[in-house]
């Protein structure tokens, strides 16, 4: 089992859009087909047999990413959340984004899903998936008109907040150790967003949002609970991971998380250091599986969005996933369950086909 490129992984969450964004935009979209100094471009994922996912649109905040990242990598930290940026300075970033997965799908380097099954149609012709989502709704007006304008153009998947607050509600910081549950969660435009989604079946991505606002979706959603990128706070007491309550709440509405690669959010220790052994990952990947079950666990590997472990650092190293997963013991059914069957069975029953 030398270097498989199957089952191909459909993933939970990347960044790749954000990568592009910053490194020349609209103007420069091609390197993404012809290959670059990225964790996630075309040959890359054919390399590695990375069959698509969820290319999140983010907009960044000024902060210090060199200062941030060292602090994560002591032994406790308690980083400041950014201030919150206002819709009409997020809205420019948002649309060059948008505009930049458009330029990718019209240049034949991926296919933009609205269903699973356009999703199983690229994976069966070696065709990246894109799912538009967008990490943070900073740019989505009060009256939620922006919504029904995104739905317009394929948006399927948004997560009310990035950490920072926005007007929707409140997310969690980057803390270590500390739990989700540090304060008020979705205000009343939240709440709001949330019956929206479930109207227009967009999925509601749970990651980054605090223990009060996922307890306030639990209880407003009709959908099943899915965190896109999030792995086991019983492993790893990180404010970023989930507690087994609520993983709980995740396997009775029958939904799903994706692990994130994220090595502050796998390690024991929650420090951001890079060597971290694939066992760390199957541990994380065990505790989802005994909590949700086997069909609610994928991947949410945050590419170009996080530092990961060494061996995984581009979507061309995946097969080295495959092999340690099935050197654990997990089965061929459950390694395409994992890689990408998990994921189109929510969708399925998120986005009701």
């Amino acid at each position: 089992m030398a270097h498989p490129t199957t089952p191909p992984i459909f993933d939970g969450h990347n960044d790749a859009l954000l990568k592009l964004y910053r490194n020349g935009g609209l103007a420069n979209a091609a390197q993404f087909t012809n290959g670059y100094d990225a964790a996630l471009d075309l040959p890359k994922a054919r390399a590695g047999g990375f069959g698509g996912g969820f290319f999140a649109v983010y907009v960044p905040s000024p902060i210090d990413l060199e200062t941030k990242f060292h602090e994560m990598t002591k032994s406790a930290y308690d980083l400041p959340l950014p201030a919150p940026i206002p819709a009409p300075e997020a809205m420019p970033v948002v649309m060059h984004q948008v505009a930049i997965l458009l330029d990718l799908q019209a240049q034949g380097a991926l296919t933009i899903c609205r269903s699973a099954a356009e999703i199983r149609t690229c994976l069966a012709r070696g065709q990246m998936a894109a799912i538009f989502h967008i990490e943070g709704a900073e740019a989505i007006d009060g009256d939620l008109h922006t919504l029904d304008v995104l739905y317009a153009a394929c948006l399927r998947s948004i997560g009310p907040v990035w950490s920072r607050t926005t007007l929707f509600g409140h997310g969690v910081p980057f803390r270590f150790p500390s739990t989700p549950d540090i304060g008020a969660g979705l205000s009343d435009a939240g709440k709001r967003l949330v019956k929206r989604c479930n109207e227009l079946r967009i999925m509601i991505d749970l990651s980054h949002l605090n223990e009060a606002g996922f307890w306030e979706v639990a209880a407003l959603s009709n959908a099943p609970l899915v965190a896109t990128h999030s792995n086991a706070h019983a492993i790893c007491p990180h404010a970023r991971n989930l507690t087994d309550r609520q993983l709980d709440a995740i396997r009775d509405s029958d939904g799903m998380v994706g692990l994130n690669f994220a090595v502050a959010f796998l390690r024991d220790d929650g420090r951001m250091l890079d060597d971290v052994p694939l066992g760390q990952m199957l541990r994380h990947l065990d505790h989802l599986i005994d909590r949700l079950g086997e069909d609610r666990v994928g991947l949410g590997s945050d590419y170009d969005g996080a530092v990961v472990p060494k061996g995984l650092d581009t979507v061309a190293d995946l097969p080295n996933l495959r092999v340690a997963m099935a050197a654990h013991g997990y089965d061929g059914p459950l390694i395409a369950k994992l890689c990408h069957e998990n994921w189109l069975r929510v969708l399925e029953l998120t986005w009701g086909e």
